[in-house]
């Protein structure tokens, strides 16, 4: 447990800084560093546990990683050179690694047992699992494999067409690794367009992978070859940052080299629609993902509804973007946000809670949440339920309250923004 009580804050705040890797690609680029042959070298990756609970994963495979503060690299001679592990795979809180590495290790013609943490053993796994049983893996676990602890019996896949039932990159691209692994082609049909990190990094490592509308198919037809991946800023921890210059008077702020992968931007929209002040300098220098420099000013806010094709976009912004509408005028609405309710927590429990005991006018609803604004922020204590979002939502509020926030543990902050804290001391002094 790490208690953090930070005081009131009565300036602007401004300045530059650089947000940590994304978090979506720091994963899949060790991933498929791993299942290519060669060597790659990733640079800007995340530095935080979650991230590294993938390399460790893939070390027990046999796999050569070494890593020196951002920089990873991997030396493979791809799937076929992986050994079965000689222990069981802890992937802690890591709710990507698990449901990645599930459609890597249904793959492979090995026994495994993977386990995590208390809180991603209470995570459902069933909408990866489901779809793996049908290519031919063999998973069993409490309730048929829906929670871990989970053990795989991999190999001799078959391939699927397969359309996503629930809005998920990471069903998606379990599926697509597992189809790495199989005879024939290998297809997923997303009704609702999610994160395509996998498919960009697929085809920078030379996998046989097409997208047509809302159809993905791959195969295992081409060797996957090494490259080079560079890691642009984590939107999603950029998002803290966008908001606190949003809502903090007088304020300015620039977020450099941030992602700006069009599955990844609702953040973006919702600040303009809301009256935000935001400009964006683009990177052309870097070809894979789209990246630029983010700048914005505070500026007077109004409500709005968020929800449909919209919520995967900025699933993992809802908490910080709920408290930017507490500084908004009138009413925000946000539904068709109940996957919330299965994160590290339920989040929307969670943030309700935790501002409600802020002062906000805040209240749940089955699928997301109804703010009340503009209302001004008195202080107190906020549970983070070792949340990393709820954690930094927290502190974020501190910047515009009365009196002293308190939050009870910060230490789930190092699983996607180990730096938060030196960032936001940076921008405050």
């Amino acid at each position: 447990m790490s208690e953090v009580r930070l005081n009131p804050h009565s300036k602007a705040i401004s300045g530059v800084i650089q947000v940590p890797g994304d978090k979506s690609i720091s994963h899949r680029a060790v991933i498929l560093g791993s299942l290519a042959k060669g060597r790659t070298k990733v640079t800007h990756f995340l530095d935080g546990e979650d991230c590294m609970r993938t390399i460790h994963a893939f070390r027990a495979l046999g796999v050569t990683i070494e890593k020196s503060d951002q920089t990873v690299l991997i030396q493979s001679d791809g799937f076929s050179s992986f050994i079965e592990p000689k222990e069981p795979l802890y992937f802690g809180n890591s709710g990507t690694t698990a449901r990645l590495m599930l459609g890597i290790l249904a793959g492979l013609p090995f026994f495994t047992t993977v386990y995590g943490d208390a809180s991603l053993s209470k995570r459902p796994m069933n909408r990866v699992v489901s779809p793996l049983k049908q290519m031919g893996a063999y998973f069993d676990g409490r309730s048929e494999g829906d929670y871990l602890p989970i053990s795989i019996r991999g190999g001799n896949l078959s391939p699927i067409k397969y359309t996503l039932p629930v809005k998920s990159a990471q069903v998606k691209s379990a599926i697509l690794f597992a189809g790495l692994l199989t005879d024939g082609t290998t297809e997923v049909i997303e009704p609702t367009s999610t994160r395509d990190h996998t498919e960009i990094m697929l085809q920078a490592f030379g996998a046989d992978v097409a997208k047509s509308d809302q159809h993905i198919k791959v195969t295992n037809k081409q060797q996957l070859t090494a490259t080079d991946v560079f890691v642009p800023g984590d939107i999603s921890s950029a998002a803290f940052f966008l908001v606190a210059a949003a809502i903090v008077p007088n304020s300015t702020l620039t977020l450099e080299n941030v992602g700006l992968n069009k599955t990844r931007t609702g953040i973006i929209d919702v600040l303009k629609q809301m009256g935000g002040s935001v400009s964006i300098n683009a990177n052309e220098a870097i070809k894979t993902e789209p990246t630029g420099d983010i700048t914005v000013d505070y500026s007077e806010l109004t409500g709005i509804t968020i929800g449909g094709d919209i919520i995967p976009r900025l699933i993992d912004e809802l908490p910080i973007i709920a408290l930017l509408a507490t500084q908004a005028k009138g009413k925000t609405v946000i539904r068709d946000a109940g996957e919330l309710r299965l994160k590290e927590t339920d989040r929307i429990a969670a943030v309700v809670e935790g501002l409600s005991n802020l002062g906000a006018r805040i209240e749940a609803t089955e699928d997301g949440m109804i703010i009340h604004g503009q209302t001004p922020l008195k202080g107190g204590h906020v549970t983070s339920y070792d949340d990393h979002r709820i954690a930094m939502m927290a502190a974020i509020s501190s910047l515009i309250t009365k009196e002293d926030v308190v939050i009870d543990d910060t230490s789930s902050v190092a699983i996607s923004y180990p730096g938060f804290f030196d960032d936001l001391n940076q921008v405050t002094s």
